[in-house]
């Protein structure tokens, strides 16, 4: 069984021998809730690459310290891969981005899609924000990953269709389209960009957006998956195909 994984802001400089400090809400979950004791073994990572392997030193309410062991730094995974998330309703949001984070993806940006059934205006942006990047870290801690995902800002379709335009490829997900997500030629280095739609379904003004910015419209199936899922689906086809799921050469 791996080990449980606890987050701090940085780990800049930690070397076997010296001691990290978890304090606040994380120290309070890893000793309350999960109950970590002196001398139980933990990960702690800054969620950019660095993790640190040690054994619990001192365990209090808020305040964890752990003595380091060892000491790992991971390159950023390549190809990366950026969801561009159609605002869903209801929890559904936080769900896409838990699946999206434990299936690798690198960056999840909410979109203001026309047809989308949840808007995001005033204080609910920032509401909206906060509880997507809770979910990523949480399921980034769960899924054991040493690079957690960026939420980023919320954007408007102009500023998706920049996106796209800057991304190596892009696709975006549609039940019409006649090309498959095997027919995408893949990045090898980059930003692999998928775009998920909303409940109603990608306008034909957005859809046109997204092809003159250079995306491959493609579909899953037969099936239509929820707006909620079809990042994930799409991901992990894509993902199947190359390195950081074992296919190629150069399989991690």
């Amino acid at each position: 069984m791996s080990l449980p994984v606890h987050w701090v802001e940085s780990l800049d400089g930690v070397r076997p021998g010296d001691r990290v400090t978890i304090e606040g809400d994380e120290a309070h979950h890893a000793v309350t809730v999960r109950r970590l004791r002196v001398g139980e073994h933990v990960a702690v990572t800054d969620g950019h690459g660095t993790t640190v392997l040690g054994s619990v030193a001192d365990a209090a309410k808020r305040r964890l310290t752990i003595a380091a062991e060892q000491v790992d730094h991971l390159d950023e995974p390549e190809p990366a891969f950026t969801v561009v998330q159609a605002l869903p309703k209801g929890d559904r949001g936080e769900l896409a981005v838990e699946v999206l984070t434990e299936v690798g993806v690198t960056t999840i940006v909410p979109w203001a899609a026309s047809r989308s059934v949840a808007v995001w205006r005033g204080e609910r942006i920032d509401k909206g924000l906060a509880r997507w990047r809770s979910t990523a870290r949480e399921a980034a801690k769960q899924a054991r990953r040493s690079w957690f995902p960026e939420v980023a800002e919320l954007a408007s379709t102009d500023q998706v269709a920049e996106l796209v335009a800057a991304a190596s490829v892009s696709v975006v997900l549609h039940e019409a389209a006649r090309a498959s997500v095997d027919d995408v030629p893949l990045p090898t280095t980059g930003t692999m960009l998928v775009v998920v739609g909303p409940e109603g379904g990608i306008t034909d003004d957005e859809l046109a957006a997204f092809t003159d910015a250079g995306a491959h419209v493609v579909r899953l199936g037969v099936e239509v998956l929820r707006t909620s899922t079809a990042g994930l689906a799409a991901v992990a086809a894509l993902l199947s195909r190359t390195s950081r799921w074992g296919a190629g050469p150069h399989g991690q």
